[in-house]
């Protein structure tokens, strides 16, 4: 049985990357990150949320990235705004999911940390 503590704990993995969508550098990166580390060795339900949330905002960070070049393009005025939108959007499902005692796994996530 998951702990209401582990819930609150891998929410917590999820929704620090939103600290990178309010405007600090690499947050979606580095909140995650932090959280994870801090957390990962007390359960394998918060290790496991952790590492989804992690390998996601690395993920979107090099999807952001080629975006923001394909701005160049043009395309990018199209692509940048729909990258952003899912990565909030899956952020948010990411979050709800885990307090819900359910695992999530992230959509066009890249397994950097397994």
């Amino acid at each position: 049985m998951i702990s209401n503590d582990e819930k609150q704990w891998a929410m917590l993995c999820h929704l620090a990357a939103l600290s990178g969508f309010i405007g600090v550098p690499c947050g979606n990166v580095l909140g995650p990150l932090a959280v994870w580390l801090w957390k990962r060795n007390d359960s394998p339900y918060i290790d496991r949320h952790g590492k989804e949330s992690l390998n996601f905002h690395l993920a979107m960070l090099i999807y952001l990235t080629a975006a923001a070049i394909s701005l160049f393009f043009l395309v990018g005025f199209i692509i940048l705004p729909v990258v952003y939108i899912m990565g909030l959007i899956c952020t948010v499902i990411g979050a709800i999911k885990a307090s819900n005692g359910e695992h999530y796994m992230y959509p066009l996530s890249i397994q950097f940390v397994s």
